[in-house]
């Protein structure tokens, strides 16, 4: 059984932070994990392996886990919609597609993610964040924090510290969120804020809110306190000891099969060519010596891909063929600047070595860049 093949793995190579005979005591009843990774792709990858393999008729769990700087969209969701790739792109923060729906949250080492683990049947998302605040009321009573009927914790009734994500499987499900304890706001709001202009989508779009760190409500917080404050009342409530058992996600020998899981997670096609189909029509003003040109755009496009491409450039700026080319080429490429920079490199090769033509070709190539 897959269940005690990873007791067994767990039992012998995880570093748990309590005397195994803890562990063993715990085996039927629940399960406390945390990721000693920080990387995103590995800990959804974790969280799917455990969905995919664990028997959580036996053993309902708790994913205790933290990311290096990522923006994480829901799986029904538009990046271009959603936030700033440019941005992202420029801090190398990494972009993650998981697969439960919801909203975009931005990750840092400053925001906790927990994730509770049950059969479908017994799946309680408001009380599993009851639980959250309940943990945070013991950790500081002062503190006023409470859920709402949308699923999120707020602080002082106005602030946004937890949003609520889940995935339903034919047996299994889990409930995952997040909190915010020190993580960068300034950060925060800059790539979750899309500068992408006219662009039409039905994927599922975020609810903007006000946010709060609880390290500016009580400085003396740390996010070491409230993961073993929310594993204390967990275990509480299992009627299990409180020990948190440490899980490194690469282990390909105690987890088998989560390295693939792991690279579909960072696969072009898994994180931008699962965005529902949309369509782009706006208009680049493209400043050229010493007028500003009016060129409207018009895409469609699907599975990350254009599908349609109609560029209305005022007649006689490019020759008809390289404009022509231009636009064959596009459609069926990647809606992404790298392969847009490479195929438009490739056209230019072919222009007629003219200086005003390569400039007006250039300008024209940088903007429709700039719109990915």
């Amino acid at each position: 059984m897959v269940l005690q093949s990873l007791n067994n793995c767990l039992w012998l190579s995880c570093i748990l932070r309590t005397p195994k005979a803890c562990f063993r005591s715990t085996a039927s009843g629940g399960l406390i994990i945390q990721s000693v990774s920080n990387d995103v792709y590995q800990n959804l990858a974790l969280e799917d392996w455990i969905h995919d393999h664990m028997d959580l008729e036996k053993q309902q769990i708790l994913f205790l886990w933290r990311n290096s700087p990522a923006v994480v969209i829901g799986r029904h969701q538009n990046p271009w919609q959603e936030c700033n790739l440019r941005l992202l792109r420029q801090k190398k923060i990494k972009l993650a597609r998981r697969r439960s729906g919801g909203g975009t949250v931005y990750h840092d080492l400053g925001n906790i993610n927990l994730t509770f683990f049950t059969t479908r049947k017994k799946y309680q998302r408001m009380e599993n964040l009851k639980l959250v605040v309940k943990a945070l009321k013991a950790l500081r009573p002062q503190l006023d924090v409470h859920v709402t009927d949308r699923y999120d914790i707020l602080l002082d009734r106005q602030y946004k510290i937890s949003g609520t994500a889940a995935k339903l499987g034919r047996t299994s499900a889990y409930h995952h969120c997040t909190l915010l304890c020190n993580a960068d706001k300034f950060v925060l709001s800059s790539v979750l804020k899309s500068p992408y202009k006219g662009l039409k989508s039905n994927a599922t779009p975020s609810v903007p809110a006000s946010v709060k760190n609880l390290f500016e409500e009580d400085p003396s917080l740390t996010s070491e306190m409230l993961l073993d404050a929310i594993a204390k009342e967990y275990a509480a409530q299992h009627q299990m000891d409180h020990h948190i058992t440490l899980i490194n996600p690469a282990d390909e020998t105690m987890l088998p099969g989560i390295s693939n899981k792991t690279k579909e997670l960072q696969t072009w096609e898994w994180v931008y060519g699962k965005t529902p189909k949309f369509s782009i029509s706006t208009c680049l003003n493209m400043a050229y010596k010493d007028s500003v040109l009016d060129v409207r755009v018009n895409m469609d496009v699907k599975h990350g891909r254009i599908e349609v491409c109609n560029i209305d450039l005022p007649q006689q700026w490019l020759p008809p063929g390289l404009y022509s080319e231009l636009v064959k080429n596009l459609t069926g490429s990647k809606f992404c600047p790298n392969e847009t920079t490479t195929l438009v490199t490739a056209l230019l090769r072919v222009c007629p070595q003219d200086d005003e033509l390569h400039s007006r070709w250039s300008l024209l190539c940088e903007n429709m860049i700039m719109l990915m």
